[in-house]
């Protein structure tokens, strides 16, 4: 067959799978439902496991082009700004693990990846193209538009987020599960923050039933400011707001996200304060991944949030969908060749499938878990500080993550 891939979805996961597939010789058709390529959010993290993916891509230059680079991650309290912990990054994280930890704006990274996509010549990107459904056969996937235009492929993979439509179709029409969080995201100049915030850390600030981490991005230029809180749209800490988050005023989020704060220290306060503008979404998820069925079944896989959607508490939701994407072009490259019949994709996906559903259903869990823990009161809360006391790095660290991906080539085939 001489038919494309078909890659549903082109944000980070979208561009990542069509950059690994293409650059391994597999004609790919991306297709974006929107009419320009674009991402919305603010800042993001990558631990040593991305960096070391982008790293293998030749896309290192570029990331270091237009990100950041800590030099610890610290964990303070809200309210009396007290240090509990710190984990070292630079070149502590780098000798560890052999790649350093970075952390970027999402459009950035969108647009490394885009640019990486558009130089393989076996890409074709497709906007204002929406997935309708899809028929698996015999030899490859013939998919509907929303527009009735019809494709064929030798595959199809979605990459079409949490409300994916091919993930809908695969496993069935089941609700996202609400974390009852909300998070308020924006962005400050790092020119016109006072010096003690200034310094070039990751800081994440804990509080009964909220937390909120700023760090640089876009090299150091810009603060990304997280605020989450637990709280329903339309209720509790805002009053009656409505239902659309992003149809209201900065001044009301502020007021909001002021309110939910409590008796927060000043450091804390400032930087609230310094942020000129606060968008705000409610976070959503699905259970932990329960097997490989759920990442992939015959010529159809799941990428990306699409498959196992993270709250943003380990940081790993663009780190687990760039490793998908890696694990499958590292399949495809040990199977190309060895087949008369070519690659065989359910071949592929299949050992896709169980190379990553234990890891992304552990990241869905540890994710969840931290929510738990960052947002503690009580006694939950002692035990959190004591053991940030005692056990330091030890305890934020994460070498079962940070040492991946794990090699699907040696594994699995």
């Amino acid at each position: 067959m001489t038919e494309s891939v078909l890659v549903a979805g082109g944000g980070i996961g979208g561009l990542a799978a069509a950059f690994a597939l293409a650059r391994e010789g597999v004609p790919v058709t991306l297709l974006e439902q929107a009419k320009a390529f674009g991402e919305v959010g603010a800042g993001l993290q990558l631990g040593p496991n991305a960096v070391r993916v982008l790293e293998s891509w030749g896309l290192s230059p570029a990331l270091h082009a237009c990100a950041a680079f800590p030099e610890e991650i610290r964990a303070r309290d809200a309210h009396s700004a007290r240090l509990l912990g710190r984990l070292r990054l630079g070149p502590m994280i780098r000798a560890r693990y052999g790649e350093p930890y970075a952390t970027v704006h999402r459009v950035d990274l969108h647009n490394l990846l885009l640019e990486a996509a558009r130089t393989q010549p076996g890409v074709q990107l497709r906007l204002g193209e929406r997935v309708a459904s899809y028929e698996e056969q015999v030899d490859g996937v013939r998919l509907v538009l929303e527009s009735e235009e019809v494709l064929h492929g030798q595959a199809l993979l979605g990459c079409d987020g949490l409300w994916s439509r091919v993930r809908s179709q695969m496993l069935g029409a089941v609700p996202v599960r609400s974390s009852g969080h909300l998070a308020y995201r924006g962005l400050v100049p790092t020119d016109e923050l006072p010096a003690a915030l200034a310094r070039p850390v990751v800081t994440v600030w804990l509080g009964p039933r909220l937390h909120v981490v700023h760090y640089p991005v876009r090299s150091g230029e810009y603060f990304n400011v997280v605020a989450v809180v637990e709280g329903v749209l339309g209720q509790g800490h805002g009053g009656d707001v409505g239902s659309d988050p992003q149809s209201w005023t900065h001044q009301a989020h502020a007021h909001d996200l002021r309110r939910a704060l409590g008796p927060a220290c000043d450091d804390l306060v400032r930087m609230i304060e310094a942020v000129p503008e606060w968008k705000l979404w409610p976070l959503n998820d699905r259970p932990p991944v329960s097997g490989p069925h759920e990442h992939a079944q015959g010529r159809v896989a799941l990428l990306g949030d699409a498959a196992h959607p993270l709250r943003p508490y380990l940081a790993q939701g663009a780190a687990m969908a760039i490793e998908d994407a890696w694990t499958i072009g590292r399949l495809v490259a040990g199977r190309r060749g060895a087949a008369p019949g070519g690659i065989g994709w359910q071949g592929v996906f299949e050992a896709y499938a169980r190379t990553r559903w234990a890891r992304n259903a552990q990241v869905q869990q540890r994710s969840a878990r931290n929510g738990t823990i960052f947002h503690a009161d009580g006694l939950l809360r002692q035990g959190r500080n004591v053991a940030l006391a005692l056990l330091g790095e030890r305890l934020m660290d994460n070498a079962w993550l940070y040492s991946g991906p794990p090699d699907p080539v040696a594994s699995a085939l």
